[in-house]
């Protein structure tokens, strides 16, 4: 066997910018790996997120230090004790599963012995914006039943209001990024009791976990993001009040990862929603596989840059397919 492990860091425009509470971005960088072995070619990809302490140079560090590793043959279940979870294990471990699909000719749901996947109503983001902008966004989106509208603090909720009177036919998701606090929540939720609202995603800063009010009957679900990673942040946060949980391949890192959260998560009772960092059409292969644990699909990234990998996911009337082989798995 002779493998080798290619690392190269790419940067890819957004279409105009993307605004969340904590930043503002016109370009993501992404370091994108390929391994090889006996003229089979695997393919990852990874968002190094600084909100996470991470940038290119330290996810670069870290794939560095177990280049021997890789080259040498290890494995993805080698690889969970290897790095620690998050964007490099995350790039390593998709191109290992795309890896051996190809060498073994099997589909990736074969290899993981899960259903296939199946197309799904993806959700798509409407970053930060004044209330009649959010508006015109909101429209314009008609074609996705599904919107997540990003805030910043409870000033955010008059942008929420207008996409609910602009899309009353629409399911939305409320993503505040840790924007909100203890004084304000109850009174954020109440205002959006008996609306098709989904979920508010991370209202709380992630070390406030269990600052959750209680007794939240009847207004929306509690998603975590930003304060869940691994399997062990699922008890707590599940004690804290959070009944939804929002599971990226950069958090938990990479594939492996995932299947074992998602088990965990659904036999815990959590709504799971599977999302994505804003990257390629490469980065949302992989968690697309795994439809099949999830209730909710977050994963538009692609539609937020102005262009795409090719070959790249098809989306088509609020939909996303399943990944062609000839892209990931």
């Amino acid at each position: 066997m002779t493998r080798k492990l290619i690392v190269t860091e790419e940067k890819w425009p957004i279409k105009g910018s993307f605004r969340i509470s904590r930043s503002n971005i016109t370009e993501i960088t992404v370091v994108k790996v390929s391994i090889t072995e006996n003229g089979f070619q695997g393919y990852g990809e990874c968002r190094p997120y600084s909100r996470y302490n991470e940038t290119p140079e330290s996810v670069l560090r870290l794939i560095e230090s177990v280049r021997t590793n890789i080259e040498k043959g290890a494995k993805n279940i080698e690889l969970q004790s290897l790095l620690p979870a998050g964007a490099a294990r995350n790039a390593i471990d998709c191109a290992l599963w795309d890896l051996e699909a190809k060498i073994q000719n099997k589909s990736i749901s074969e290899l993981l012995k899960i259903p296939v996947a199946k197309p799904r109503k993806t959700a798509f983001t409407l970053s930060i914006d004044t209330p009649e902008n959010i508006k015109k966004a909101a429209e314009k989106a008609v074609s996705f039943s599904i919107l997540k509208i990003k805030i910043n603090g409870f000033a955010g909720l008059e942008a929420c209001l207008a996409a609910l009177k602009t899309r009353p036919d629409a399911k939305l998701i409320i993503d505040a990024n840790e924007s909100l606090d203890v004084k304000n929540i109850v009174k954020f939720l109440n205002a959006l009791k008996n609306s098709p609202v989904a979920m508010v995603e991370q209202p709380l800063p992630d070390k406030d976990y269990n600052l959750i009010p209680k007794h939240l009957n009847g207004l929306p679900v509690i998603c975590a993001d930003e304060s869940l990673h691994t399997i062990n942040d699922l008890n707590k946060l599940w004690n804290a009040g959070y009944r939804a949980v929002n599971i990226k391949l950069d958090k938990c890192g990479g594939l492996t990862a995932a299947l074992k959260l998602m088990h965990a998560a659904k036999k815990k009772g959590f709504i799971i929603m599977n999302g994505c960092m804003v990257g390629t059409s490469l980065a949302m292969a992989p968690i697309m596989s795994l439809e099949c644990f999830a209730d909710y699909i977050d994963l538009d990234g692609p539609l937020l840059l102005l262009k795409d990998r090719k070959p790249g996911m098809n989306y088509e009337k609020g939909i996303i397919h399943p990944a062609e082989r000839s892209l990931w798995g």
